[in-house]
């Protein structure tokens, strides 16, 4: 039986099915026709939210870096480390629990503008948080966006790394995307690392 839901809700509920299909299985092997069955409507009116395929795609990759990008706000309470530390295992808790998702992704943002159009848009706020997070604890220079800008590739490749060959914890996959930004602006080991008065 179908559900009446308003235009919000509905898009809503759309785009979580196909967060949930697009995580577990490969693009191409998702149809529009399965999305609309699962959401018990026709395939006419999920085309009447979004005009192709490759557009639901593009707005479930984007809904879903919204809501990473705002899971991963770091908390002003906690020291500059803990911040990064709690936004990196906010990134790893999504990839294990996403693989396929995380991985399409990541890997897609490479070929795809629209996708590396909302990758950098993502990847631009998370710097900026990490440069107000890092002025806290050192002088901000002209070099350190570049080496913010360097760590935030390197900690999806690391995480699609660990993925595919999950040698260590997860808290030392995040104890390690954490010092490796700590060497990349060139702060002291992360255990001495202090506030600066």
């Amino acid at each position: 039986m179908r559900t009446r839901m308003n235009t919000e809700h509905r898009r809503a509920q759309l785009l979580a099915i196909g967060a949930e299909l697009f995580a577990g299985r490969p693009h191409d092997d998702v149809s529009i026709e399965e999305v609309a069955d699962i959401a018990q409507v026709s395939a006419g009116l999920l085309y009447h939210y979004f005009p192709s395929k490759r557009a639901f795609f593009v707005a479930v990759v984007e809904n879903e870096s919204a809501k990473l990008l705002h899971a991963a706000t770091p908390d002003p309470s906690l020291p500059p480390l803990d911040q990064l530390k709690a936004g990196v295992a906010v990134y790893i808790d999504y990839a294990e629990r996403h693989p396929d998702g995380f991985r399409v992704a990541h890997r897609a943002a490479l070929t795809d503008n629209d996708l590396l159009r909302i990758h950098e848009g993502r990847g631009a706020a998370h710097r900026d948080r990490i440069l107000t997070g890092l002025a806290m604890v050192t002088t901000v220079d002209d070099q350190t966006p570049i080496a913010v800008t360097g760590w935030l590739a390197f900690v999806p490749a690391a995480i699609l790394a660990w993925l595919d060959d999950p040698k260590i914890t997860r808290e030392q996959l995040c104890d390690l995307c954490a010092r490796a930004l700590w060497a990349a602006v060139g702060l002291q080991p992360i255990a001495e690392s202090r506030p600066r008065q």
